[in-house]
């Protein structure tokens, strides 16, 4: 896709900080500065999110996920990591190209990933009802 940012990134257009590649995937340090390591791996195909990617490419990036992740784990001196991803506007997705963030982690860092602290009334049962797959 001609206008998106990461494709750019991909062709070599605007410059990165890769710490990985390989034949379908691209990993690159977040510029947002916003924690040490921040890390994001994208598809070199391009796709909009996890609702469009093919399997191949989903699969490919998710092994990258994995392979950085225990990079930064066993080699790194980081203790644990998150991994986020946004798929949608309403998910506050702002790159539409889809994107994994791994955010190595380390005891009392101070960081603060998880934001929802709020809890809410909700009936579990009823939930489950409405989102349940069915295996038939």
């Amino acid at each position: 896709m001609d206008d998106c940012i990461f494709c750019k990134i991909i062709k070599g257009e605007i410059p990165s900080y890769r710490i990985y590649e390989d034949d379908k995937t691209y990993a690159f340090l977040d510029i947002s500065c916003d924690s040490y390591g921040h890390t994001l791996v994208i598809p070199k195909k391009h796709c909009e999110n996890v609702l469009d990617c093919d399997r191949e490419y989903l699969e490919a990036v998710i092994n990258t996920v994995q392979k950085i992740s225990k990079h930064y784990v066993q080699n790194c001196g980081f203790t644990g990591l998150n991994v986020l991803n946004a798929s949608g506007a309403s998910a506050q997705q702002s790159v539409f190209h889809l994107h994994f963030h791994i955010i190595p982690r380390k005891q009392e860092d101070g960081l603060n990933t998880w934001g929802l602290n709020e809890k809410f009334d909700l009936n579990l049962s009823e939930i489950c009802g409405e989102l349940a797959i069915s295996n038939k």
